[in-house]
């Protein structure tokens, strides 16, 4: 299991939230098929034929934002993003 495949199952599972790396949080976005646009501090991920578009900001701390780490699983959820029912990418 590689390290993105761990991160993705933590953040399918939410078992650590605000203990994610936004840059590793960031990787795992484009690995899935998101493009990404950056104005700023802002991260912007799109993808062709996903409603939802996730705005992120890292923290001081190079850490994801905790609610931004739940709208991602929500999208990966709802859109069954990384495979047919497993957790890999």
């Amino acid at each position: 299991m590689t390290q993105l495949d761990k991160l993705f199952a933590k953040i399918i599972n939410g078992t650590s939230d605000a203990n994610i790396e936004f840059n590793l949080l960031c990787k795992v976005l484009r690995k899935l098929g998101f493009d990404e646009r950056i104005r700023g501090s802002h991260h912007i991920f799109t993808k062709d034929n996903i409603e939802e578009i996730l705005n992120l900001q890292p923290k001081k701390d190079s850490k994801a934002k905790p609610y931004q780490v739940k709208q991602v699983r929500a999208v990966i959820l709802k859109y069954n993003l990384g495979g047919q029912n497993d957790t890999t990418l």
